[in-house]
């Protein structure tokens, strides 16, 4: 009787998947969401364009391609720059820095539609702080290694 209470009692941890319990568990639970999701909002959905109701969202809509993919290669000019920069400035923080300013400026000049003298001082001034505030916060304050 002793050798089965202290079986029920005795707990072993198999260190090399212990660290993923816990995402197993969030992947079921969000994959539980989208299900739920699914079937509570968008089948509803579905049908009523079925019937003709309503109609689908961005099907059909008129679209501003510059600005569209103009934002693609912004993003991805920012991700492959940043590591470009950062290796001439290794362990600073610097290629963060500067690829964001520059990254901040000309998507404020992507979608900025009327360009005054306000506007771009504006979105200058913007692209200076915004970046060296973040910078300051996560490098120096934090110490948080940044590319």
């Amino acid at each position: 009787m002793e050798s089965g209470l202290s079986s029920l009692l005795s707990v072993s941890i198999d260190f090399e998947t212990s660290h993923l319990f816990f995402p197993r568990i969030i992947h079921w639970i969000l994959a539980g969401l989208f299900a739920l999701i699914l079937v509570t909002k968008v089948a509803p959905f579905m049908a009523a364009v079925k019937r003709g109701e309503r109609k689908l969202p961005i099907v059909g809509e008129a679209r501003d391609s510059f600005r569209f993919f103009g934002t693609l290669v912004l993003i991805v000019a920012y991700f492959y720059l940043m590591a470009v920069v950062g290796n001439m400035f290794p362990y600073t923080g610097y290629g963060f820095l500067f690829v964001s300013m520059g990254f901040v400026l000309l998507m404020a000049f992507l979608y900025m539609h009327e360009w005054t003298k306000k506007a771009v001082i504006t979105a200058v001034i913007t692209a200076i702080v915004a970046p060296s505030l973040a910078w300051f916060v996560l490098a120096k304050l934090f110490k948080i290694t940044l590319p």
